[in-house]
């Protein structure tokens, strides 16, 4: 249903006028499941006031009257609403700055400098931006401080449905917690008639609502404001006190002031958080919706700012959403495709069905620095090296690393050189402990792999990531956790090299592979007689590292770096003491085996208690064809 009055459902009518609700007990349901097509829907979003300007005001310990500007370098990036009653924005200069409100307070972001294993705040750090790199992190802590309250005040999960959308901004889907309290006030809600939930509810008893403080947008003009509420509104209202609750607190226990926007999705939510600033919150219910939406152009909305959003204003000549409502949905298919053109109809009448994401965790961390001027050996970029990893480690110590809470997969380096832009990654092995001197080896390795194609100065812009994140995994080993990926072996022996840079355009010598011990010398390919394993046959997870490594082989190596543990493991099916890293190794060289007595007990026609496919040692084994046929494109592994 794609008209601007989607949420407004036909009910019935006695006498021309409505003697129930236009919502249903299924819609009810729906909204206790925060379905996202549930037209009761609550979506709230939390936008401080001036983030980083307020961080430093309460670091500070400083009036909140007091005008504030964050700078970096000879710029603003952040201006305290006290400061913007001066006429001042982030474009200003700071003499302007100093200008026009002689009584500012300008702070520098905290910085890193080479050696430190800490950013600190300085000074004379706007002196130094050929030395020094900026930091955020005291701005990303307090972030997770506000995001860690917001959980800790709302119900647990699954009620609780909390997205990070960036480092000031957290949407909160109040569905859940709305429909509990919905049924509280209003028990005549919890059983629809008969058992059906397509019965209309009842009209609520309520005359008017009590919307304290906030800020209603005006409805639409075939809605009238006189008219009693129906539940979207009282939905709207329950929710209204709950952000209202929220952000007391967060002004009340960290000092800081945010507005908020209410809506019925993820979309409405944002343009309302930022209509009225700073320190309130805005209402759109239902009926307000297109009167609410004709105040903005099309390009304020997520996803019509960019590319999108001009071939629009090219191909209609307009950016009002007004102008674009009379544009039919036909039409706009023909232009952007069915996809995009019905996704543009509905998004322009505010019908959003984006889900809030129970995500709130980071999956990057990224630090990087421009050059001006350039800089042109290893050495110097080793220096900025030793910067990006202590900022990455500190925040992966922030982020549990230390504790294998969590850790990435992958580290990345990009590297500019004139209008080139080249990047190399490697794996960050699961079986090595993650600190500062590992990933400072890993980077070296990446930097070394950029000397050694040729052309890395003048070098304009140095980046170094990590990615990939996953929850930390102690304990338990299977056979991997003795074999490693190709690639991941060359990155271990490359951080155990010398430090000394490859010569330029001279290409890294590739290790020799022993494959002859470990568990390839049981398997043999009866074609070739190879003793290894051909990666063509290696499965690789969806979604692992392995799958994103440009020219990688994916082939089993195994690394000399996991032989040093001398303790013995002794097998009782064969009577035989195996070092105690191989015992896995050599449990499943027994379960192979097993396998193939099977398959050539089957061939023979003997008979068997267990299915094909099945061993002996183990019941979860898919069949692996008829009478134990290998399945098309695989061969017949010999062992012993």
């Amino acid at each position: 249903m794609p008209s601007s009055q989607q949420y407004l459902l036909s009910s019935p009518v006695s006498e021309g006028r409505r003697r129930k609700s236009q919502f249903t007990f299924k819609h009810l349901q729906l909204l206790a499941q925060s379905a996202v097509s549930c037209p009761l829907r609550v979506i709230a979003l939390i936008d401080y006031d001036a983030f980083y300007a307020q961080c430093e005001t309460v670091r500070l310990e400083l009036p909140h009257t007091t005008p504030l500007g964050v700078q970096q370098w000879q710029g603003l990036i952040a201006i305290s609403y006290p400061a913007r009653d001066y006429g001042l924005n982030r474009h200003v200069t700071i003499q302007d700055a100093k200008r026009k409100c002689p009584g500012i307070v300008l702070q520098h972001v905290a910085t890193w400098r080479e050696g430190d294993d800490k950013w600190a705040y300085r000074d004379d750090s706007f002196q130094h931006i050929h030395t020094d790199k900026v930091s955020l992190d005291p701005y990303r802590l307090e972030s997770r401080k506000s995001l860690a309250l917001i959980k800790e005040i709302l119900p647990a999960p699954p009620i609780q449905r909390v997205e990070k959308a960036s480092i000031d901004e957290v949407f909160l889907d109040l569905s859940a917690q709305v429909h509990a309290t919905l049924l509280e006030r209003y028990p005549e809600l919890r059983h629809a008639p008969y058992d059906d939930l397509s019965e209309y509810l009842p009209l609520p008893a309520t005359t008017a609502l009590n919307w304290e403080a906030d800020g209603l947008v005006d409805v639409d003009v075939d809605q009238n404001e006189e008219d009693n509420p129906d539940w979207d509104d009282i939905c709207m209202n329950i929710g209204s006190e709950i952000v209202r609750g929220v952000r007391q607190q967060i002004k009340d226990k960290l000092f800081y002031t945010c507005s908020a926007g209410l809506a019925r999705n993820k979309m409405m939510a944002k343009l309302g958080a930022g209509y009225k600033k700073p320190n309130q919150q805005t209402i759109v219910r239902n009926r307000a919706v297109q009167h609410f939406l004709s105040q903005f152009k099309y390009t304020k909305i997520r996803n019509l700012g960019g590319k999108l959003g001009e071939q629009v204003s090219q191909i209609y000549n307009t950016e009002a959403i007004k102008d674009l409502l009379e544009i039919s949905i036909d039409n706009l298919k023909s232009k952007f495709g069915d996809d995009t053109g019905t996704w543009i109809y509905n998004i322009i009448r505010g019908n959003d069905t984006s889900e809030v994401s129970y995500r709130t965790q980071i999956q990057s961390m990224l630090s990087a620095k421009s050059f001006r001027p350039t800089i042109n050996s290893f050495e110097q970029a080793v220096r900025w090296l030793r910067i990006f990893v202590s900022d990455i480690y500190a925040r992966l110590v922030e982020e549990g690393v230390t504790e294998n809470k969590r850790r990435p997969r992958s580290i990345n380096l990009h590297h500019r050189q004139g209008g080139q832009m080249r990047s190399k990654q490697l794996p960050i092995s699961s079986r090595r402990k993650i600190d500062w001197d590992m990933l400072f080896d890993l980077a070296k390795t990446l930097l070394q792999q950029v000397i050694a194609d040729g052309q890395a100065w003048p070098c304009a812009n140095l980046s170094l990531s990590v990615g990939g994140f996953e929850e930390g995994v102690s304990g338990n080993m299977n056979i991997n956790g003795f074999l490693i990926r190709g690639e991941e072996a060359r990155a271990i022996e490359a951080t155990s090299r010398s430090d000394t840079p490859l010569e330029e355009g001279r290409p890294e010598k590739r290790r020799r592979t022993d494959y002859n011990s470990g568990i390839s010398r049981f398997f043999k390919s009866e074609s070739t007689g190879d003793d290894m394993i051909n990666s063509s046959d290696i499965e690789v997870p969806e979604g692992s590292p392995e799958r994103h490594l440009p020219e990688q082989n994916t082939g089993l190596e195994r690394s000399g770096s996991y032989r040093r543990d001398i303790e013995t493991y002794f097998c009782k099916d064969c009577n035989k003491s195996v070092p105690q890293y191989e015992q896995t190794e050599h449990q499943d060289w027994h379960f192979a085996r097993d396998l193939q007595a099977e398959d050539r007990s089957i061939a023979a026609g003997s008979s068997n208690s267990r299915p094909p496919g099945q061993s002996k040692r183990g019941s979860g084994l898919k069949p692996r064809g008829r009478g134990g046929k290998p399945e098309k494109g695989q061969s017949r592994l010999a062992f012993g």
